[in-house]
């Protein structure tokens, strides 16, 4: 793959994240379903009869308010990506070739889903919204356009391409958030406990739990030392 040349690099700066946002919409289409629905003065990816499907890649914060008018008349499927291995394919801006390819060292589990939901935790134990995660494979594009965080060395994400669903998990309710700890985990527990059994980083774990107390799903019950005690 090393040295060959990258056609889709013409259209830099109109992609960005639509390439994976269009396949897994069109993954999740049914036959009947009607797309780019303008309902209450919002664009709706998909409608389903009275379902409202709604494909959110990143960013919960963004479309947050979205949510909260669409969730007061409709009953709303959140569909958002979890990646489990991602390929990050360089492309040099000049040639258009391909630099090379490689996978990924991260690779994201349903837990990660905490990261986004610490933006809406209020709004899972609303009964119109189901949230739907999608197990994928992806793609990541990267141009060295100096455009880039220094993280990344000023090299750009121009686009992430969908590569397979390997599964998918629906949401219904907070309880279904709570499924998600581990079976050992007794209470009261502390965030240092939980992300031990997590196998997860400390900042993973106090997500997870904030996002289960703003649901309603367990509560403070005391202190071991400065760390709170959790229970269910």
């Amino acid at each position: 793959m090393n040295g060959h040349i990258y056609s889709g690099l013409n259209n830099i700066g109109t992609l960005n994240e639509s390439s994976l946002h269009s396949a897994l919409k069109l993954w999740c289409k049914e036959p009947g379903d009607q797309l780019e629905t303008p309902i209450d003065n919002f664009v709706i990816d998909i409608v389903r009869k009275d379902l409202l499907i709604e494909v959110q890649t990143k960013n919960f914060f963004t479309i947050k308010k979205k949510l909260e008018t669409l969730l007061k008349n409709h009953r709303v499927r959140l569909i958002h990506p979890i990646v489990k291995d991602k390929w990050i394919i360089t492309i040099d801006q000049q040639s258009k070739k391909i630099i090379r390819k490689r996978l990924s060292p991260r690779h994201q589990s349903y837990l990660d889903i905490f990261e986004e939901l610490i933006r809406i935790p209020d709004l899972v134990s609303n009964s119109n919204l189901t949230i739907e995660l999608v197990l994928v494979q992806i793609e990541e594009f990267r141009i060295n356009d100096g455009k880039g965080s220094w993280r990344k060395k000023g090299w750009s994400t121009y686009d992430k391409r969908l590569v397979n669903v390997l599964e998918k998990r629906v949401f219904c309710s907070p309880i279904d958030f709570l499924m998600l700890k581990p079976i050992s985990l007794n209470p009261p527990f502390t965030n240092a406990e939980l992300a031990f059994l997590l196998e997860k980083p400390l900042r993973l774990a106090q997500k997870m739990s904030y996002c289960l107390h703003k649901m309603g799903i367990i509560k403070v019950v005391g202190k071991s030392g400065r760390s709170l005690l959790f229970d269910y």
